[in-house]
């Protein structure tokens, strides 16, 4: 463990455009204005204007393909940081049943390109390998909460990527010696994430509520158990890793406010204009699910001081907040 917090001049995040690499980049400009911050975007990216309109100025963004080893030579040789977030990935876990070649090429191949475009550069920049919960699998109960050693088991093809990615930072650290910190995050509320669970039903609500969508609010299984983070918080969290966390270590990093899928959409509705009325479609149903989510964050915890500061109940509201602006923008 670190004595001192490392400071950094140049962070490069990948898939900086995307839900949670914007949040990242947001909390650095706003927080460390000293850092310039750099990222990787795809040219055909949907998502940079929307996620990035608040910052887009006051950050250097790198047009790049993961899958493209020269292009990410360039970004990296250009950027020259001395800290990289490696967030950028396929991340729907239901998706990456329909589609598994091409979460499991874009997610391994990419991170490995991205290894070796840092090695063959010739810098030596801490690494933070976002990784997921997801690697775990279906944990058995015995061993909740979840500690980084729990057997690793994926239930997913998305889960399998990230656990092929958390192996290579191991590898890779190992091997080269590339100053790489492998962190597992739990479940967090980040309103510009559709594919999740709680921004689905946010979304819906505030549809129903402006008129836009029947009031019929679609979900799936409803008896998963997460545990809950604020975005803003976790990616507060990614930023402590690299200051303090120690390369080819594993860190859990999630919150402490636990309940089923159920609960949530429930404390949702209640805050809701009108009632919602809801229904299961089995077409949101997983081949295989994950249902039992609890983190032990006590080495992440120990290792930087992070706690989790935004309220779950404030998370919430701001989550709601945010679709029914989205509504209302949608209704003009």
């Amino acid at each position: 463990m670190n004595d001192k917090p490392r400071q950094f001049r140049r962070i490069l995040i990948t898939g900086i455009a995307g839900s949670g690499g914007s949040y990242l980049a947001e909390y650095i400009v706003q927080n460390h204005p000293d850092v310039a911050v750099h990222g990787l975007a795809r040219w055909h990216s949907t998502t940079t204007t929307d996620n990035l309109a608040a910052i887009c100025n006051k950050i250097t963004i790198h047009e790049c393909d993961l899958m493209d080893l020269g292009s990410v030579l360039t970004a990296v040789r250009d950027a020259q940081p001395d800290a990289v977030f490696h967030l950028a990935a396929h991340a729907n876990v239901r998706a990456s049943f329909i589609t598994p070649h091409a979460v499991l090429s874009n997610n391994i191949l990419g991170t490995t390109n991205l290894f070796d475009a840092i090695r063959l550069t010739g810098i030596d920049p801490i690494i933070q390998l976002c990784s997921t919960s997801e690697v775990y699998g279906q944990v058995d109960p015995k061993r909740v909460p979840i500690q980084e050693d729990c057997p690793i088991c994926p239930a997913s093809p998305y889960a399998v990527s990230k656990v092929a990615q958390d192996l290579l930072g191991g590898a890779y650290w190992m091997s080269y010696k590339q100053r790489i910190i492998r962190t597992r995050m739990f479940a967090y509320l980040n309103p510009r994430r559709i594919d999740l669970f709680a921004t689905s039903f946010a979304r819906q609500v505030a549809w129903i509520e402006a008129g836009l969508l029947p009031n019929d609010l679609r979900h799936g299984n409803l008896d998963s158990i997460r545990t809950l983070i604020d975005v803003r918080d976790a990616m507060r969290a990614y930023w402590e890793a690299i200051r303090w966390c120690d390369p080819g270590e594993i860190y859990n990093i999630g919150g402490t406010t636990t309940l089923t899928v159920g609960n949530f959409l429930q404390k949702l509705t209640e805050l809701a204009t009108i009632p919602i009325h809801t229904r299961a479609d089995p077409s949101l149903l997983r081949p295989t699910d994950v249902t039992l989510q609890i983190p032990s964050v006590k080495r992440f915890s120990e290792a930087t001081g992070w706690k989790p500061e935004i309220p779950f109940e404030q998370s919430v509201v701001d989550l709601l907040a945010y679709w029914r602006a989205a509504a209302k923008q949608a209704r003009q």
